[in-house]
Parts: C-alpha cells; structure tokens; sequence
C-alpha cells in the first residue's frame, strides 16, 4: 500500500542519491520544491513484497492478514497488484492499480466468494480497503500541481530530521482532505509522518513511519501505522520480505490474472 497522498516512497541512497538529495538541501527553500522532488524521487523498476497487515480496534483487538503485492514502474507510471493470502475469509482476493498519466488510476478487486470482478469507480475513492484505514484514494498517486504546498518549519519527528509541509487541494473536490501536513525526511525524501484533515479541518488520520530500512539502495518504509483518529481503529503494515528490481511479467499486471491468479 502507498504512502498517502505521497507517489513516491522509497528512495536512492549512499553515493547515487547523494547527488540527488545534497541540492535539494542546500536550496529548498518552499514547500512546492521539496514535494516536487519527493514525486521525482527514483524508486525500483520492481518491487515485491510479503506483508503482514494488522487491523487493530480501538479497544486493541487485533486482525493479522498476509498480503503479497508486485509492483511494476515505466515511464514514471507504476502498476500494482495485490493477494490476500489470509486468513481463509479474504484468502484469493486481488487487487489490480494501473496508474494513468493525466486521470484517475483505473482499479479492480476480485472477491473469491463472488467469483467476479468489480471496477472500482472514482466516486468510491473514500471508501476503506478492504476494512483498512486507507481509501481507494489513499492508494493513488497525487500530481504535485493539484495542491498548493506551503512550508510551515523544520522539525525532528520520530527521530527523523523534517520538511514539515502543508497541502491543500486547489480543487476542494478533488480529494476526501481539506488539507494534510507532511513530514519529509530531508534525508531520503521520504514522507515519514503525515496528518489528515476532513472537510470540516479536524483531524482525521495520521500515518507514520515506524520503521525505514535501506534495502538494496533503496529506502524502503517497512514498518508503517495509519490510525483513523476519529474512530481509534488502526491499521499497521509489516514488510515481512521484500525483493527490489527482480523482473515481474508484465502478464500478473493484467485483468486476466486479476481473475484467474494463474499467468
């Protein structure tokens, strides 16, 4: 699952990203500037992943599932598929994401016990995944010229040295935020804690990273919390093993293995 709101997570290291990351701290001096470079940010042409996903409720009551996730990225466009592998009641259900350049991502879901796959429109962008904390909004890309991005200081969060920036929509309808403040780790580029508004300007959900690991040059948020802060139920994403540039066919990012599993 992508960070919210932020395209992209996971970032360059050692002497490759040095080149990139020491310009931007010496002269990123407004909040445009510093989230335009996180969305240009590298990120792997592949990326697979074993996930434990924690659905917690308020009272603290815990539900694990397994989810296996492929991701693909060309031309600055990233495909995405994702398998519950359990427990037996979301066991086979799959997710496809296929980001577009200039509209909506296009998504599908395959529900096992149906045996169907449903379209997801755009109007349900604020309905929760599959009973998680995040939106089908929450899942998509967010072009960087559809807010206006105001930096508001600098900050440490979690031990992490930030950008903290505040982002709101230009088009109010455009998302299910008023506005959110993100933190930027000014080290990786990567958005380490973010604060989400509703239409009324309270305070709605926070996602933190909790954990954020080099892995094969890359820096990747393994440990993950979003909490809904109106209702107290949370949701926490463990990487539990991960593979970084190894060729995926492009057949798994399709609606045909979408309803079959099978390539």
């Amino acid at each position: 699952m992508k960070h919210v709101n932020a395209k992209k997570r996971i970032r360059m290291a050692a002497l490759a990203g040095m080149a990139l990351i020491l310009p931007v701290s010496l002269f990123a001096q407004d909040g445009r500037t510093i989230m335009q470079n996180v969305y240009d940010a590298p990120e792997p042409a592949y990326l697979h992943t074993m996930v434990r996903m924690d659905l917690i409720e308020a009272n603290g009551s815990t539900e694990s599932r397994t989810v296996e996730e492929w991701s693909k990225t060309a031309d600055d466009l990233t495909s995405m598929v994702m398998i519950f592998r359990s427990p037996a009641s979301v066991r086979d259900t799959r997710f496809l994401q296929i980001e577009n350049k200039g509209r909506d991502d296009d998504k599908w879901i395959y529900l096992p016990a149906l045996r169907t796959t449903r379209r997801i429109a755009a109007s349900e962008g604020s309905k929760s995944f599959m009973g998680t904390d995040a939106s089908y909004d929450d899942m998509s890309s967010r072009e960087v010229d559809e807010d206006t991005h105001e930096l508001l200081s600098e900050k440490t969060v979690n031990g992490f040295d930030c950008w903290e920036v505040k982002s709101t929509p230009k088009v109010a309808s455009s998302s299910e935020y008023s506005y959110r403040i993100v933190c930027v780790d000014k080290a990786t580029l990567t958005p380490v804690h973010s604060l989400m508004y509703d239409k009324r300007g309270n305070l709605y959900k926070e996602l933190t990273v909790e954990e954020l690991r080099n892995v094969g040059g890359y820096d990747i948020p393994i440990n993950t919390l979003l909490t809904n802060v109106q209702t107290g139920h949370a949701t926490r994403l463990v990487i539990t093993n991960i593979e970084v540039d190894k060729p995926v066919s492009d057949r798994v990012f399709t609606q045909n293995f979408l309803n079959t599993g099978r390539l």
